[in-house]
């Protein structure tokens, strides 16, 4: 429940802050300037579960690689999934290049300006979709992002924990867009909780809804949002296969389309699984194997892996398994491929020894 206090803040008061202290990104329109919705999207979709800092550099080479949404639509997949390579959560790639392709085909190269027509592309979700609207079409409608859910649960000392209080922080948030400048309201919001009230000791002295901040005077601030209890991850564990050939190419594979990691390129492995059973009937092929001290360990959302690698020392068969897509990379183009950071850790596992 919120609690009494004092009354709610005024956006004007909020726009006022950001028309001086707005953070200069890549993506935003300066000054008068009119936001590109293909700018806008790329940049919602990295900044989907990644920090601004990781996203800048990313974003710069996307841009310069594919200027507008029809020149990404017609690029290759494995072209966009290389480009993304260490970005993670890779299905956002993959959902991006699909995107591209139906805002092309179905839109002619337009994003839609409804929130509504917005949600029905390829992963595009009920933030995206109000971040895009309000950002790129001026349309009144909350983006609510991690830095909007601690503001809204501190200026009115929401207790609920997330993910419970989402509907209530959305409520709030909605009520405060105002009719114009709905666009730098949203990204005023996003700079609030990024630079003033951030996750550890806000800076409420300089904060310019300080003086109607439930939470601050409560003195809540600083333990809001509540969250309930994560559970803990599962470990799984897997063996990655090293396979060079006497000329040093190596042999990678591409993984499935659907699922984690889709499409994007790996060292061979056998199942990630609680224990790891028959690894050899797994292999891509017959070898004598040699396994390489310790581990490589990655943490995913919804598990720890923990891979061991093993590598051919002699190759008693040639033959392939008809199981995968294979190819053989020579050892200098690995960082050119779409390895995520995973298969970039096994790379580096074997390389550094």
């Amino acid at each position: 429940m919120a609690r009494k206090g004092p009354e709610p803040p005024a956006s004007s008061q909020l726009l006022a802050w950001y028309d001086v202290h707005a953070r200069v990104l890549p993506w935003r329109a300066r000054g008068a300037g009119v936001a590109d919705p293909y700018r806008v999207w790329l940049s919602e979709i990295m900044l989907q579960q990644t920090t601004v800092q990781a996203v800048k550099a990313y974003f710069e080479k996307f841009v310069a690689l594919w200027p507008t949404v029809q020149a990404l639509a017609a690029a290759p997949l494995d072209d966009v999934l290389k480009a993304w390579a260490g970005l993670g959560y890779y299905a956002r790639a993959r959902n991006l290049h699909a995107c591209a392709k139906e805002v092309t085909g179905r839109f002619g190269g337009k994003f839609p300006a409804t929130e509504a027509e917005l949600r029905g592309l390829p992963g595009i979700g009920p933030y995206t979709a109000g971040a895009i609207a309000a950002i790129a079409f001026g349309g009144r409608h909350a983006a609510v992002d991690g830095n909007v859910e601690r503001v809204i649960s501190r200026i009115y000392a929401i207790g609920t924990p997330l993910p419970d209080s989402k509907p209530e922080i959305r409520a709030r948030a909605q009520a405060l867009v105002p009719e114009q400048r709905a666009g730098d309201f949203a990204q005023a919001m996003m700079d609030l909780g990024a630079t003033v009230c951030t996750p550890r000791d806000p800076k409420c002295l300089i904060c310019p809804w300080a003086e109607h901040c439930r939470g601050r005077s409560a003195g809540l601030a600083s333990s809001l949002p509540r969250r309930t209890p994560k559970k803990a991850v599962p470990t799984r564990r897997g063996v990655a296969f090293w396979i060079a050939r006497a000329d040093g190419a190596v042999l990678l594979r591409r993984r499935p389309e659907k699922g984690l990691l889709g499409a994007m390129m790996e060292v061979p492995s056998t199942e990630w699984a609680a224990k790891v059973t028959k690894p050899e009937a797994q292999a891509p092929l017959s070898a004598a194997w040699r396994r390489l001290p310790g581990m490589v360990e990655h943490t995913f959302t919804h598990f720890h892996l923990e891979l061991v690698v093993w590598v051919a020392e002699k190759i008693a068969d040639g033959a392939l398994r008809d199981d995968g897509d294979y190819r053989w990379t020579k050892r200098e183009a690995l960082a050119g491929e779409a390895l995520p950071t995973v298969m970039r850790k096994v790379v580096a596992h074997v390389l550094d020894r």
